[in-house]
C-alpha cells in the first residue's frame, strides 16, 4: 500500500514555498568552510577549490551584468540577488565599518543565453569565481541561463556568514573556483494537497487529488471541485497560476498529477455518474465517455496553467471490482470482450493519448508498466516506487524511468533515516550507459495522510537535503558511508533552521524533536 501507508523543486503560501524549495536550488551549509580543509558546502559541487584569505562582504553590495545577453526583463536576477543578500544577513543588524581593503563591492553576472523558459534539460550549470585581488573586488558568475545563475547565487550565499565581533558579513578562505552541474535533469519532490490542505518545490510534483479530495478549480467542469474537504479548502485556477509563477522565477518546474482511473473517489462529488454505481465509487467509469471527456477538460485546463514537459496520470492501486460488480460496466466488458485487466490497460491507454493531444508526455506509476509494459507509449516515463528491482526492467525495455522507491524516498515513512535517503542510488543494477541515460532522475515523496501545515516541513528535512545531494552531486564524490557527511549535514539543517525552515535534528527518524539541550549541530 503506498499511500495507505504512507507530491516537477509544490509551493503553497509563499513562506512554506521558500523553505520546500531552497534545497533544491543548490542551498549548502552554514559556513562553507571551517579554517581547516573541509569543505562544508551541500550539495558538494562538482568542483572547488580554495584559498586562506578573509574578506568582507560590502553593506551595500549591488549586482552588475556585464557581458551578459540576458536582458532580466522579468527581473529573476534581480529578484533572487535581493533574496541572497537577506539570507546572507540572517535578520542581523550588519552595521560594523567597512574595512580599507578585501572588501567585495559587488557580483557580476553574465548569462549567455537570452532565453528564461524552464524546460526539461536545461543547462543548469554555472561557474563561480571570488576573487582576492583586482579593484573593484567582484564575485563573477557565469552561466549559460539564468537558471544556473540562480544556484550560484544560493551557492554564493553559503560562502558567507555573519560575524559577531566584526558585525559584517565575512567570507573566509577565498579565492574560491566553483563548477558545478547537476547530476541528473529531474530531481523531484512530491507534494500531497488531496490529504490535507496545505495552504499556498528544479521539480515539484503537485499531487493535487486523490480519493479523499478534489480541492482544485477546473473550468471545463466546474463541479469537480465540490469534492474538495470544504469552500476555504481549495486552489483557484489563479493561485495555480501563481503557484508556477513563483516556482519558475526560482528554477522549479511544476508538475500536476492527476491519478486516474484510482484514487478518483471524489470526483464523484460533483459528477456521480463519474462513479460506477452509487455504493461502487471507484475506480472511475471506464464504460462511460464522460469520464474521459472531463480527463480530456481537467488536461485541457492544465495546458494553460502546468508548462511543464510533464503531467502525471498515476494508474497505480486499481481494484477493478467496481467494474465487474456493476452490471452496465459489466455488459461493456463483455459487449468489447475485455476483462478487467484489458478494461485497465484501455483506462491507462486512452488517458495517454488525450494527454499527448495536449503536448504532455506522461509519467505513470509503475504498476502500469508492471502489467503491459510493453503497450506503454514509448514516451511514457515509468515512476517506480515499489521496489529497487523494478528500475532496470523499465529502461532495459527503452523506457524512461523516476526513482522514488518506498523504502528509501518516501518521506512519510517516519522510520526512514536520512542514511537511507543518501546511499540509494537511482543506477543501482543498471550498468549500460545508454540504460543509464534513461534514468531521468529521482523524486523523494511527501505523502499526505499525517502530515499539514503544522508538521510538513519538518517531515521534509533535512532528509529530503541527503536524497538532493545523491541527484545532483557526481557520483564519484558522493561518501559511501554516510557517517562522513553528518557534520555537514547538521550544518545545513543548521542554516534551514535560520533561515526559517523548520527542518528537524539529523539524529533520530523522521520528524524527531532535539533529545537534550545543546547548541543546533550538536548530536544533531
Amino acid at each position: 500500500m503506498k499511500r495507505r501507508i504512507s507530491y516537477h523543486l509544490a509551493n503553497m503560501a509563499q513562506a512554506l514555498s521558500l523553505g520546500l524549495l531552497l534545497a533544491f536550488l543548490a542551498i549548502q551549509s552554514c559556513i562553507a568552510i571551517e579554517l581547516t580543509d573541509h569543505i562544508d558546502l551541500w550539495p558538494m559541487p562538482t568542483s572547488v577549490s580554495h584559498g586562506t584569505q578573509r574578506l568582507y562582504v560590502s553593506k551595500d553590495i549591488t549586482m552588475s551584468m556585464e557581458g551578459s545577453t540576458y536582458p532580466d526583463g522579468k527581473g529573476i536576477l534581480k529578484d533572487a540577488f535581493q533574496r541572497v543578500v537577506d539570507l546572507m544577513k540572517l535578520n542581523h543588524v550588519v552595521d560594523g565599518a567597512n574595512p580599507s581593503s578585501f572588501v567585495l563591492t559587488g557580483v557580476n553576472v553574465v548569462v549567455h543565453s537570452p532565453e528564461d523558459e524552464l524546460k526539461f534539460r536545461v543547462d543548469e550549470s554555472y561557474n563561480l569565481s571570488v576573487p582576492t585581488a583586482g579593484y573593484p573586488l567582484r564575485v563573477q558568475i557565469e552561466a549559460q541561463t539564468v537558471f544556473g545563475a540562480l544556484h550560484a547565487l544560493q551557492t554564493f550565499s553559503q560562502l558567507c556568514y555573519f560575524d559577531f565581533t566584526s558585525k559584517l558579513i565575512e567570507l573566509i578562505s577565498a579565492p574560491w573556483r566553483i563548477s558545478d552541474t547537476p547530476r541528473f535533469p529531474y530531481r523531484g519532490l512530491l507534494i500531497d494537497t488531496s490529504r490535507h490542505y496545505l495552504p499556498v518545490t528544479n521539480v515539484l510534483h503537485w499531487h493535487i487529488v486523490d480519493a479523499q479530495s478534489f480541492p482544485i478549480e477546473i473550468p471545463s467542469y466546474p463541479k469537480l471541485w465540490n469534492g474538495s474537504y470544504s469552500f476555504s479548502e481549495r486552489y483557484t485556477t489563479s493561485d495555480a497560476v501563481d503557484i508556477v509563477r513563483y516556482a519558475e522565477n526560482r528554477g522549479v518546474n511544476v508538475m500536476a498529477e492527476i491519478d486516474v482511473p484510482g484514487h478518483a473517489l471524489s470526483w464523484g462529488v460533483g459528477y456521480p455518474s463519474l462513479w460506477p454505481s452509487d455504493s461502487c465509487k471507484e475506480p472511475l467509469d471506464v464504460s462511460n465517455n464522460f469520464t474521459f471527456g472531463v480527463i480530456d477538460g481537467i488536461l485541457s485546463d492544465f495546458s494553460k496553467v502546468f508548462k511543464f514537459k510533464f503531467v502525471h496520470l498515476g494508474g497505480d492501486e486499481v481494484n477493478t471490482s467496481c467494474w465487474t460488480a456493476t452490471p452496465h460496466i459489466k455488459k461493456w466488458l463483455d459487449d468489447n470482450q475485455m476483462n478487467v485487466s484489458d478494461a485497465y490497460r484501455y483506462f491507462v491507454l486512452r488517458s495517454q493519448k488525450l494527454a499527448i493531444s495536449h503536448g504532455y508526455d506522461v509519467i505513470n506509476w509503475e504498476e502500469t508498466f508492471n502489467n503491459f509494459g510493453d503497450k506503454l507509449d514509448r514516451r511514457t516515463v515509468v515512476h517506480n516506487w515499489l521496489g529497487e528491482d523494478v528500475a532496470p526492467k523499465v529502461v532495459a525495455a527503452g523506457l524512461r524511468c523516476i526513482v522514488s522507491n518506498q523504502d528509501k524516498w518516501y518521506l512519510d515513512h517516519l522510520d526512514a533515516t536520512w542514511e537511507g535517503f543518501y546511499t540509494n542510488e537511482p543506477l543501482k543494477g543498471i550498468d549500460d550507459p545508454e540504460q543509464q541515460s534513461l534514468v531521468i532522475g529521482g523524486e523523494v515523496c511527501m505523502w499526505g495522510e499525517q502530515i499539514d501545515a503544522s508538521d510538513i516541513e519538518q517531515t521534509i528535512w533535512p532528509r529530503a537535503a541527503a536524497a538532493a545531494e545523491r541527484l545532483w552531486t557526481p557520483i564519484e564524490k558522493i561518501a559511501e558511508d554516510p557517517r562522513l557527511v553528518t557534520s555537514r549535514l547538521a550544518r545545513f539543517r543548521c542554516l534551514l533552521n535560520q533561515r526559517g525552515v523548520a527542518a528537524a535534528p539529523v539524529a533520530g527518524y523522521g520528524r524527531t524533536a532535539p533529545y537534550e539541550p545543546g547548541p543546533c549541530n550538536h548530536k544533531n
